[in-house]
This record gives structure tokens, sequence and C-alpha cells, in this order.
């Protein structure tokens, strides 16, 4: 299975916490394919911490990035649109990981799950 990671679950990774270290160091053993989006490498370097750069390049270089594509990009456009007709509004970022779980056919692991309502997506469960 693959399992896209959210920002969240990266930063814990980075940070030592919640286990989320050991969690993903298992689902690699298990044979997982774990992977991330350009989305989550911008927000992990605007909130890094200065002696999280070395540990940040290794971790972002050991998971498989998913390009955002101009079909994508629309998809995620239009997700945005049909939930804000709706009365929820998401963030294009969160948008953009929607439609890239969902094209790529990922679960998405998240702590955020209020942030993922489309039922389209597939929500790792964390306990």
């Amino acid at each position: 299975m693959e399992i896209l990671l959210d920002t969240s679950v990266l930063i814990d990774t980075l940070r030592s916490r919640n286990g989320r270290k050991e969690l993903l160091a298992r689902l690699v053993r298990e044979g997982h394919q774990l992977s991330i989006t350009p989305i989550n490498i911008a927000e992990l370097y605007v909130g890094m911490r200065a002696r999280e750069e070395e540990r940040t390049t290794l971790l972002l270089a050991s998971l498989e990035c998913h390009n955002l594509d101009a079909q994508t990009a629309k998809r995620a456009g239009l997700l945005m649109n049909q939930w804000a007709k709706r009365g929820k509004t998401l963030s294009l970022p969160d948008a953009i990981v929607a439609e890239i779980a969902i094209d790529r056919g990922c679960e998405l692991m998240t702590d955020n799950r209020i942030d993922f309502p489309m039922t389209e997506i597939k929500l790792y469960p964390l306990s």
C-alpha cells in the first residue's frame, strides 16, 4: 500500500513525537511505500528549525515525491470550488495534497483529519 504523508506527520517524525518515527519505520519494514508532495516539502522548510536541516534533507530524500501537474492542479481547484459551494473552505495546500492522494490512490496519513472531509480519500488510521 502507498501512504501519502501529510506535513503534520513529517514534523512529528523529525521531532520524534507521537511515535511517528517508529510507525513509519515499521510501515517501511512491512513493505509499504511512503510518499510526499511538493506542498509538504515547502511547508517543512517554512517551519524548519536550524538544527533540523540535515534530518529534514535525509527524511525527504527517503520518500517518493509526487509531482504536481496541471491536471492535478485543476482538479484541486475544482475540489475547492465544490466544497466552497457546500460552505466548507479548504486551503489550497490541503486541496492539492488531497487531490494527489485521490489521483494516485494513496491512503493519506494526517493528524488534521478535519482538513480532509472528502469521501474519496482513504485516511490512514492513526491511534
